[in-house]
């Protein structure tokens, strides 16, 4: 059974950082291209960045050159670093990975405010 289990979000003033972790069970991890989400209030999910198997990463134009996604082999762990954060990044951030289905994590908020 696919697990994924974030982290990492929080309260933030604009131009702030944060990094998000993405833990994965091992039996899934590397097999698959692995996504960020994010879901702002009464707003539709919408996808942030992705990785692929073979590490390639892309971006959604409103995060590229601020955000960066990666990962660890070693600890299962997907992240996504948020430099220069702004009010509108305000979300609860999801990571996603498809094996012929979606399987979502529980999601982590991020609120970027002064």
């Amino acid at each position: 059974q696919v697990q994924l289990v974030e982290s990492g979000g929080g309260l933030v003033q604009p131009g702030g950082s944060l990094r998000l972790s993405c833990a994965a069970s091992g039996s899934i991890f590397l097999l698959y291209a692995m996504h960020w989400y994010r879901q702002a209030l009464g707003k539709q999910r919408e996808l942030v960045a992705s990785i692929s198997r073979g590490g390639s990463t892309a971006y959604e134009d409103v995060v590229k050159g601020r955000f960066t996604i990666s990962r660890d082999k070693s600890k299962n762990t997907m992240y996504l670093q948020m430099n220069a954060l702004k009010p509108e990044d305000t979300a609860v951030y999801y990571c996603n990975i498809n094996d012929g289905r979606d399987h979502w994590g529980q999601g982590t908020q991020v609120t970027v405010s002064s």
